[in-house]
């Protein structure tokens, strides 16, 4: 294989890691629900594309066309992430899980819930 293709997809591919790796602490490291949606949907979406990127060069090098496979799965991911990550945090308000004392916004959690505006909206109407 040409150094150039090898040296192209291994910084992608240690690019990904780095992401997946941060990704993976912050999952495990931030206190609570609302705090980990942002480790799994951000870094680690974006790793996992760095390593399916790395993946689609190698195998359009080797195939001599391009591979497509890796691409798709890539944008599956990137849309099916933030869609999944709202899913998560409506059930969590759905249950009612209570955020840490340290995360912000905990006044918009009951206006989420009943699906009415914040406060500061409903004054102005």
């Amino acid at each position: 294989m040409i150094f150039f293709v090898e040296a192209i997809a291994s910084a992608i591919l240690i690019f990904g890691g780095v992401f997946l790796l941060i990704g993976s602490i912050g999952l495990t490291r931030l206190p609570d629900v609302y705090m980990r949606l942002h480790a799994p949907t951000k870094a680690t979406t974006l790793g996992i594309a760095g390593v399916l990127i790395a993946s689609c060069i190698i195998q359009s090098y080797r195939q001599e066309s391009l591979s497509i496979s890796e691409w798709l799965i890539t944008l599956f991911l990137i849309i099916t992430a933030p869609i999944t990550a709202n899913m998560i945090a409506k059930a969590a308000l759905h249950h009612e899980i209570a955020p840490i004392h340290r995360t912000q916004g905990q006044e918009l959690i009951v206006t989420a819930k009943d699906r009415t505006p914040p406060p500061s909206e409903a004054k102005e109407d």
